[in-house]
């Protein structure tokens, strides 16, 4: 399946941020050796991060590192987006996502806020003398997982998919105008990332907005 990722910082760096907790969780397991099963789902989980990572839009760039031909989208990908009076626009690139790799971070979220809850009933002294991490730390990190899921699981309006699919595949690299359909499209769909990576905050929020407008 295909899913329309924006060139955005700040959806990479909630999504670069999932590395953390899954390697901590996994390490954790590891060490205790007491749950095979779920150890091997978080190790499923970060492996599929890893490989949806590679497909980002210039992730070589926002990571700071240079990328080879087969490592992922790299500068050859980028083009321009104009709207429809000329505008230039937050690029999106499609990227494609399999059914198994979605589905090995979706079981890990699922266990992730599992275990948030079962954290809400122990006490948060006895909770961090036992685990060391205090429970909202563990929430926030699972409520980026959330976000950055949700935008993953964000269906791509048709049209603007269509318009765009073929675009990076191409060398050298192209602008691209919207039509006003197309454009409407692409507003909206920004405006839900927007609202799934920053509602909560206002700040955050108006400061995220202003990077589609």
């Amino acid at each position: 399946m295909y899913v329309l990722v924006p060139d955005d910082p700040v959806f990479f760096a909630k999504f670069q941020s999932l590395e953390e907790p899954l390697l901590r969780h996994l390490y954790r397991l590891y060490c205790t050796g007491l749950e095979p099963d779920e150890e091997r789902l978080v190790a499923d989980a970060y492996d599929s991060w890893v490989q949806v990572l590679l497909k980002l839009p210039l992730w070589s760039q926002w990571h700071g590192t240079d990328a080879s031909s087969d490592q992922g989208p790299d500068e050859r990908t980028r083009y321009t987006l104009y709207s429809s009076r000329g505008q230039q626009l937050t690029s999106l690139y499609p990227i494609e996502v399999t059914a198994v790799d979605l589905g090995h971070l979706m079981a890990c979220l699922y266990q992730f806020a599992e275990a948030d809850r079962a954290r809400g009933a122990v006490p948060r002294q006895v909770y961090a003398e036992s685990c060391g991490d205090p429970p909202a730390r563990e929430e926030s990190l699972t409520d980026v997982f959330r976000r950055v899921m949700d935008v993953l699981l964000l269906p791509p309006p048709r049209g603007l998919l269509g318009a765009l699919r073929h675009v990076t595949t191409r060398v050298p690299a192209v602008s691209v105008t919207l039509r006003p359909e197309q454009e409407a499209e692409y507003r909206r769909y920004c405006q839900e990332i927007v609202v799934i990576l920053s509602s909560g905050d206002t700040f955050a929020y108006q400061c995220h907005r202003a990077m589609y407008l």
